[in-house]
């Protein structure tokens, strides 16, 4: 009886992180049409009502209220989502989808690291080694072994815009132990939604600017299944796949699963004629390796809320 909800549990992650891994890939060919502020803006405006019309049939109508709390769901989900996202597109556009995919997987380690400086919890010495090994990792797959030429082509500071957007996400799934009594789905849904009115002022004030440019609604809809993809499918699907995924396997054994995101961008950077060197190829099994030792250390910290919506 145990071996069926473990294997349902694995099930749910395995379509969560493919999902997460196959959303930077469509994002990329998204970025050719629409600019990163205002896809995050098209991404968020449906999936915040569909996560509040969930949390509401799911909780009822009281769940509806932030409780005082709307203030700092405001700001963890400014940092969270419109961070995120934004910083992350903004990346993106300059670089490729296996670059962030790899990056986004060094979430549970970077994690480590931010729990030391801002908590006092150092990490174990498997977990400490792991990251800078991981970081070797990173660094060979970005630079693809040569580190001028990544400066040159300015690859370095997109994959930094991505690296700091994991922070801010990061900050986020912090934030959800600032309000125990929120569940995991009411937290996402109110951080989603006042962090959405973050993304739209910010994607309006730098339509202002001139620094982002309105989409045609022609473009808009020529975008429609990019948009439900990363909308729906990874921002409210496979949110709901991944928690209770978590749930059955256990944080130790669930954030093993984070590997398959990397893995996932890389094979559709194949399927897509993409040739990765053996530089890109030894720096993802690097990342990959030191995600499973510190994962089966038990000593990978895995956030409250697992989804990378």
């Amino acid at each position: 009886m145990q071996q069926r909800p473990m294997s349902r549990g694995a099930a749910m992650l395995v379509f969560t992180t493919v999902v997460w891994g196959a959303m930077f890939a469509v994002a990329k060919d998204a970025l050719g049409s629409i600019d990163a502020f205002w896809l995050t803006t098209w991404r968020y405006v449906p999936a915040s009502l569909t996560m509040l019309g969930v949390l509401w049939l799911v909780e009822g109508r009281r769940a509806l209220s932030p409780g005082g709390a709307a203030l700092r769901l405001w700001m963890y989900g400014t940092l969270g989502f419109a961070g995120f996202s934004i910083l992350g597109y903004l990346g993106l556009a300059r670089s490729r989808p296996e670059h962030a995919a790899i990056i986004v997987a060094l979430m549970p380690l970077i994690t480590a690291i931010v729990n030391w400086v801002v908590r006092g919890k150092r990490p174990g010495t498997v977990t400490a080694v792991a990251t800078l090994v991981a970081l070797a990792g990173v660094l060979l797959v970005v630079t693809k072994g040569h580190l001028h030429g990544a400066i040159a082509q300015g690859t370095l500071g997109a994959d930094a815009l991505v690296l700091a957007g994991v922070v801010c996400w990061i900050a986020y799934t912090i934030g959800a132990s600032t309000l125990p009594r929120f569940s995991t789905l009411r937290y996402t849904a109110h951080s989603m939604a006042l962090g959405t009115l973050s993304i739209v002022g910010v994607t309006l004030a730098a339509s202002a600017a001139g620094v982002a440019h309105a989409p045609q609604w022609a473009v808009v809809a020529s975008l429609g299944g990019e948009i439900a993809y990363l909308s729906i499918l990874a921002g409210v699907l496979a949110v709901f796949a991944g928690t209770p995924g978590i749930a059955a396997l256990g944080p130790a054994n669930g954030v093993l699963f984070i590997n398959l995101v990397p893995i996932t961008a890389f094979a559709i950077g194949v399927a897509q004629g993409h040739r990765f060197g053996p530089s890109e190829l030894a720096g993802a099994a690097l990342v990959i390796g030191a995600l499973v030792a510190s994962s089966l250390a038990g000593r990978a910290p895995v956030a409250r809320s697992p989804e990378f919506a």
